[in-house]
């Protein structure tokens, strides 16, 4: 969501380098992952555009706080008011809209700090169930699905989960 919002800002500030598949890929990785070729050619872009080099920096920090888990409570607390922080300065630029979803996500965000627990395996269930019931055009006895479900989900794995 965050790379959408940047992307919609880059192309009201600079729709001809939108068109630039190599800028495009430079603005979309993290600046940690960049050799120091291609920082040293984003930095030249960058300079033309010094209300884009804000968004981009502000992007990146906010990416950075984002890509954090598994924090301790005292690091949450030190993380959470510079989070806040910018947050703020986003409200005040052209990416309010951005500023005003993650402020009403904060609690999510600072709860996956915490904790680095996840709902992938019951979502990947999920998908594998209504996969089989879309192929089949609906169950009409429900111990046939449930034997369906246990066979494409692997016998062992939903056995000692559910039982």
């Amino acid at each position: 969501m965050v790379n959408q919002h940047f992307m919609k800002l880059w192309q009201q500030h600079d729709p001809e380098g939108r068109k630039n598949r190599g800028l495009i890929n430079l603005m979309r990785r993290h600046h940690w992952k960049l050799s120091s070729q291609q920082k040293a050619r984003l930095e030249q872009y960058l300079a033309r555009y010094p209300v884009l080099r804000s968004l981009y920096v502000a992007r990146q920090q906010l990416n950075g706080f984002l890509v954090q888990k598994n924090i301790r409570a005292k690091q949450a607390t030190r993380l959470l008011p510079r989070l806040l922080g910018l947050l703020e300065q986003f409200a005040y630029s052209p990416a309010s809209a951005l500023a005003s979803t993650l402020k009403s996500w904060l609690e999510p965000i600072v709860r996956m700090w915490r904790f680095s627990k996840s709902n992938g395996i019951t979502e990947g269930f999920h998908t594998k169930m209504e996969m089989l019931s879309r192929r089949a055009y609906g169950f009409r006895n429900f111990e046939n699905y449930r034997l369906r479900v246990l066979a494409q989900c692997g016998w062992n794995g939903v056995i000692n989960r559910v039982w």
